[in-house]
């Protein structure tokens, strides 16, 4: 009874939109044939599984995700190291006004944070590229086809740094100190002691971050989104949210949308379970 209405919110919001979702995408709309045009709903097995891996636009977004997630986690996740470390550091000053410069883009909405680096980026009010006219220097097209993917990076990441980069210095604040101190004893540098000491104890801070990453780029969507407004270089179908969104609310074909969103969804289930794995045997040997 205790633990009743945890369960309670847990299948409403949870296992009853699954299951939804899962009964949605093995049905279809189809015209009636008795000649009058009438929709009705029919069991079309995997067919909609068929036809959302079969979309090329659907491949295509799936292909720019991945080249989105090699470049988005690696670089989040050292910053994110890096700034925990100094963080953590004796030698660095102002040590709370740094912790909270560095979180705060985190508590920018995403969409917000889009709009404000999309003005950065527009060439006529952009103040990067005057600054740069003012000094004679070339400036890439930010919004441009071949540069667009780097701006969407950018912004991920300058949100993104901050949540994991507590994450990582939480659990640095909890290492016993004695160890430290013993190793400064021994003689070694405050870069050896956080290379050799400090980063294997927090691995699974590191681990676990790596996971929420790895969640949230599969995911991403509002980025992408915001800025098509901006740039005629991000299509509807820019990453595998977007081309879902366009089945669900442009073509109003939820089936298909809803097979395509299994999809996603067990992607990102296999591929969190693999780098979970992968990171593990790495870190604790291979008899975890």
């Amino acid at each position: 009874m205790f633990l009743a209405p945890a369960l309670a919110l847990f299948a409403v919001f949870l296992v009853v939109p699954i299951c939804y979702t899962l009964w949605l995408s093995l049905r279809a709309s189809r015209v009636d044939s008795t000649g009058f045009g009438v929709r009705t709903e029919k069991f079309v097995g995997f067919d909609n599984y068929v036809s959302a891996v079969s979309d090329s636009a659907y491949l295509h977004s799936v292909l720019r995700l991945l080249g989105y997630g090699f470049l988005v986690v690696p670089i989040m996740l050292g910053f994110a190291l890096l700034f925990a470390l100094l963080l953590d550091s004796p030698v660095i000053r102002f040590g709370r006004f740094s912790r909270i410069a560095i979180f705060l883009p985190y508590a920018v909405p995403g969409v917000i944070a889009t709009l404000l680096w999309g003005f950065i980026y527009l060439p006529g009010v952009s103040p990067i590229r005057e600054a740069a006219d003012t000094l004679g220097l070339p400036v890439p097209s930010f919004l441009g086809p071949h540069s667009v993917l780097y701006s969407v990076v950018n912004i991920a990441v300058w949100g993104g740094i901050g949540f994991n980069m507590i994450i990582i210095y939480t659990s640095l604040r909890g290492l016993p100190a004695e160890l430290q101190e013993a190793a400064r004893i021994d003689g070694c540098n405050e870069l050896q002691i956080a290379w050799r000491i400090k980063v294997p104890l927090v691995l699974p801070a590191v681990i676990m971050t790596a996971i929420f990453s790895l969640i949230s780029t599969l995911q991403v969507f509002n980025e992408p989104q915001t800025l098509v407004p901006l740039t005629s270089a991000i299509s509807s179908t820019w990453v595998p949210l977007m081309t879902i969104y366009r089945d669900a609310f442009v073509n109003n074909d939820v089936y298909t949308a809803a097979a395509a969103s299994v999809v996603l969804a067990a992607a990102t289930l296999v591929l969190s379970l693999a780098v979970l794995g992968t990171l593990q045997r790495r870190a604790f040997g291979e008899d975890r």
